[in-house]
């Protein structure tokens, strides 16, 4: 689980002072493709400069510090669809681009200081791991977050449809499970020689990952699929 911080953030508030409290938010800022340089300005400011939700931005950052949504709340903010996707596709090109490329560089450096059969396992582990979340992204990108945003702009014969939401939650799978799987493997099982610095960097890496990948998760089916459930079902009557 992410670590739980005590600010629930408001409008009102100095984004400088939320990022020196949980610099975990700088994530959150890229995938809301904000620029860093937010001076003295409040969230509400960086908002309308930036054409954000104000609620996502809001929900979305409580939700990095701990603060789960609410869903009466969440159905009654009138959230902006498109900009959940949005974040959501942004993160995906962070898995992909950034977080996965940087574990793997760290298996391939301790496969290279010490070619053992527990390294090699570790590595053959997270291949495979890294092939499933691909198909699962990919699936996301290519399918489902393409219907949600003809379902959001109405764009769409839902009479006609064969994809929906409930096909979405049948191949919605759980790839943090066997994330951490290869934590826990590293933990408990793995001896790597003394090869501390690497081992901490890629532990490191491995949990970062666990807390986005949860936040991920909670904003994909806590978030989105009830507001695509609400179009769905409005459309059907």
């Amino acid at each position: 689980m992410y670590q739980i911080y005590k600010i629930y953030i408001k409008p009102s508030m100095q984004v400088l002072d939320l990022i020196n409290e949980n610099p975990s938010l700088l994530l959150l800022m890229e995938y809301f493709e904000i620029d860093y340089a937010v001076n003295n300005m409040t969230v509400e400011e960086i908002c309308r400069i930036n054409r954000i939700d104000q609620n996502v931005f809001l929900i979305f950052s409580n939700l990095y510090n701990g603060f789960y949504p609410n869903m009466e709340e969440l159905m009654s903010a009138n959230l902006d669809i498109l900009l959940v996707i949005k974040f959501l596709k942004n993160s995906h090109n962070y898995y992909k681009n950034d977080k996965y490329p940087e574990i793997k560089q760290y298996i391939n450096q301790l496969y290279n200081h010490q070619n053992s059969s527990d390294v090699k396992r570790i590595e053959v582990f997270f291949n495979d791991y890294f092939s499933e979340v691909l198909e699962h992204l990919d699936y996301e990108d290519k399918i489902a977050f393409p219907y949600f945003k003809q379902l959001f702009e109405l764009n769409i014969d839902i009479e006609k449809c064969v994809f929906s939401s409930k096909e979405y939650k049948v191949h919605h799978t759980d790839i943090e499970t066997k994330l951490s799987d290869l934590k826990n493997l590293l933990l408990k099982h793995i001896s790597l020689n003394k090869d501390y610095i690497l081992r901490r960097k890629l532990l490191s890496a491995l949990f970062e990952l666990e807390r986005n990948l949860n936040i991920h998760s909670i904003i994909e089916e806590v978030i989105l699929l009830p507001l695509i459930e609400e179009i769905e079902n409005k459309l059907k009557r």
